[in-house]
């Protein structure tokens, strides 16, 4: 099947549910993303700045771009002036540094807190508690260039989907309280950013209004055209 073809099977099913589709374009070529772009999708993910920097310069203007892998601050300021939304912050130094960023670019940048929601050491993320503890903080409340719209998680990397579903279970009960805790009166904290192409079903059930999905759309790249820069 083509990426048009998969772009097809993907959209329909996913934003019936009013899902919304960010597609993985982290080592595809600009031609690649191109096919997609004129196949009606405009929601791309990337994991790496650089990747997503020279990418940026090269592809349509209302491409929406998504960070969705690991952020360094001190990558922060390649993608402040364009970025749609940073899926991956994981601590209030990185938040304090968009804000940063996003300032000297005249901007509010939309992010979402990435939660530690998998039985695994290889993921990052803040704890439930840690969530709470950021959201209560005095740094955060004199954060005016970021706005916090959702959260983010990855499930454990396995087949047992009952625990696949409690961890996104988890994520959401996590997402109700805090919106009515922090977010009550602000529309825009509506966004829970889990699922990819092995588990998107299960997230879209569990709540998920964003799933990310790569090589299902795309097909599996061997040779990298892009070299991830050594810090992010």
């Amino acid at each position: 099947m083509s990426i048009a073809d998969n772009l097809k099977k993907y959209k329909s099913e996913v934003e019936s549910d009013g899902v919304k589709l960010i597609a993985v374009s982290k080592t595809q070529t600009v031609e690649t993303i191109l096919e997609a772009y004129n196949a009606g999708q405009r929601i791309f993910g990337e994991n790496h700045v650089q990747e997503m920097v020279d990418k940026q310069a090269e592809l349509p203007a209302d491409i929406e771009w998504h960070l969705i892998g690991h952020l360094q601050s001190n990558k922060v300021k390649y993608i402040a002036p364009f970025v749609k939304l940073i899926h991956g912050v994981d601590s209030l130094k990185l938040l304090q540094e968009i804000n940063k960023q996003a300032l000297k670019n005249k901007r509010v940048i939309d992010c979402l807190l990435q939660v530690y929601i998998a039985d695994e050491d290889t993921k990052f993320g803040l704890d439930f508690d840690e969530v709470i503890e950021l959201l209560r903080s005095d740094e955060y409340a004199e954060l005016k260039n970021i706005r916090i719209v959702g959260l983010m998680g990855i499930a454990t990397n396995t087949k047992n989907e009952k625990q696949i579903t409690v961890e996104f279970q988890e994520l959401k009960v996590l997402f109700d309280g805090i919106k009515v805790s922090f977010f009550r009166k602000e529309d825009s904290f509506k966004e829970i950013s889990t699922g990819m192409s092995a588990d998107y079903k299960i997230a879209i059930e569990e709540g998920s209004t964003m799933v990310r999905i790569g090589s299902a759309i795309f097909g599996k790249r061997i040779i990298k055209h892009f070299k991830a820069d050594s810090a992010n």
